[in-house]
């Protein structure tokens, strides 16, 4: 045991003056290079007086700048309640027959595995569709959505017969 001491202590030792010197040689040259910081502009503050100013948040002037921007003036009736079918994307509402009652056509859709009966005029999907027209074969929606300027605008959709399953 007294030999590995002296071992393991003579080779810690050697060397370690040679690398420390060699370092000292190395870096002797080395300076931090920092550059100064920018000159930082004092603040100056803007005076804010809106005591002749219109609201910019008052609902007539909003609409005034609405129509001189060309808006179209449409606006979904959020007041309404909602019907049940709004609840679904229209892409999973599916349009399985019509049948004729007391000379209206009315659609039967299908939504999530429920057999729903609609007419014209019924509110459906998420985009404020309602019904306009029902034939055999489609039926027709004119939803409202917003354009990317924000403006609502009118978009058709229609949902056409689907086939049974398996045939």
């Amino acid at each position: 045991m007294a030999l590995a001491a002296i071992v393991v202590a003579a080779c810690s030792g050697g060397g370690q003056e040679e690398l420390q010197q060699w370092m000292k040689e190395e870096t002797k040259d080395f300076r931090g290079r920092i550059p100064p910081l920018p000159k930082v502009k004092p603040y100056e503050p803007v005076a804010y007086d809106a005591a002749g100013i219109v609201d910019p948040f008052n609902q007539r002037k909003m609409a005034v700048e609405a129509k001189q921007q060309g808006g179209t003036g449409l606006r979904p009736d959020l007041d309404r309640a909602k019907e049940p079918l709004e609840a679904y994307p229209l892409e999973s509402i599916k349009f399985v027959g019509s049948l004729t009652k007391n000379r209206q056509t009315h659609a039967i859709v299908s939504v999530d595995g429920a057999l729903q009966q609609v007419r014209a005029g019924n509110y459906m999907g998420q985009n404020f569709g309602v019904i306009t027209k029902i034939s055999e074969t489609e039926m027709s929606l004119r939803e409202l959505v917003q354009d990317p300027s924000g403006d609502w605008v009118e978009r058709t959709s229609t949902l056409q017969l689907q086939a049974k399953e398996g045939k």
